[in-house]
């Protein structure tokens, strides 16, 4: 799961038809250009939540040409020339098991409601791909109007799927609509027990992108590369990221004093800048993800 913060938790990315249409295209173009599979992408207003399967190692280049080339042309919109995502390092989270890609999907799918803009994910303007996934329907978005050269594909059609491997996509599927229902159930409630009521997508819409939340982000907390629900899950995932980093560790050793060696599944930079020898990720039968 990648996520990013607009640069001082602005609304950056506040939902119109011309940062929708620029962010789908972009995002369609970098998925292309890594071969990652797309699973799921949503963005609020100042935020983006995007879970796809990377198999081949290959997520920094997708998240880098999708946020460079989003900050640029949002920028070039704009009309502004500072920095549009926040300087901290991106957030990449593994998610170990299906329950954990599932509980990610309703949470960013939900989040609009959770946040009380909207009272069901339908209702959110910005992206959010929901519907493409569950009704397993591809997106084609066309090149926009503004900043992109006429060079660059007309269009990009963009398929958000469930990983094979991960098992049966209808019944995984089927869990993530009735956990969408269920909190959208709860959350209206909620505001039906305190009077509350949503902002609703003009307002949201009429919100300038100069704005930002005025309640606090909490800092310098945890910053997490695993999700697993399951205590045993969530260590041994722990423990192969710790296997990478002394196996990294091991082969760039011998690689520095120029003897043969084999780096690990996983190697990004070396790999693309420096050519280095990389083993092949195991393959993983289906089912075998918990």
């Amino acid at each position: 799961m990648i996520t990013r913060r607009c640069t001082q938790r602005q609304f950056l990315l506040r939902p119109d038809p011309d940062t929708v249409q620029a962010y789908l295209y972009v995002l369609g173009l970098a998925a292309q250009l890594a071969r990652v599979d797309l699973i799921y992408a949503m963005t609020m207003s100042n935020h983006e939540h995007v879970e796809v399967a990377d198999r081949e190692g290959r997520r920094v280049v997708f998240y880098q040409y999708l946020h460079e080339l989003v900050a640029r042309a949002m920028n070039c919109r704009r009309g502004r020339f500072e920095n549009f995502w926040a300087s901290e390092q991106t957030s990449v989270v593994r998610l170990v098991t299906v329950d954990d890609l599932v509980e990610k999907i309703v949470y960013s799918a939900t989040n609009p409601v959770t946040a009380g803009l909207v009272a069901r994910v339908d209702q959110w303007p910005g992206v959010n791909t929901l519907k493409a996934l569950l009704d397993k329907r591809p997106i084609v978005v066309k090149r926009p109007r503004f900043f992109f050269r006429e060079e660059m594909p007309a269009e990009v059609t963009l398929t958000f799927r469930i990983p094979p491997e991960l098992g049966d996509e209808d019944v995984i599927l089927a869990r993530i609509r009735r956990r969408v229902a269920e909190v959208e159930a709860r959350e209206a409630a909620a505001r039906a027990s305190t009077g509350r009521r949503v902002l609703g997508r003009r307002a949201v819409r009429q919100q300038s992108w100069r704005d930002l939340p005025r309640t606090q982000e909490p800092r310098f907390g945890l910053r997490p590369a695993v999700a697993c629900r399951d205590k045993w899950g969530r260590i041994e995932a722990l423990q192969c990221n710790e296997h990478f980093l002394e196996a990294y560790a091991d082969a760039r050793r011998l690689w520095l004093a120029g003897k043969p060696t084999l780096f690990p599944p996983g190697t990004y930079w070396l790999r693309h800048f420096a050519f280095v020898p990389v083993a092949a990720p195991p393959k993983i039968p289906i089912g075998a993800i918990r």
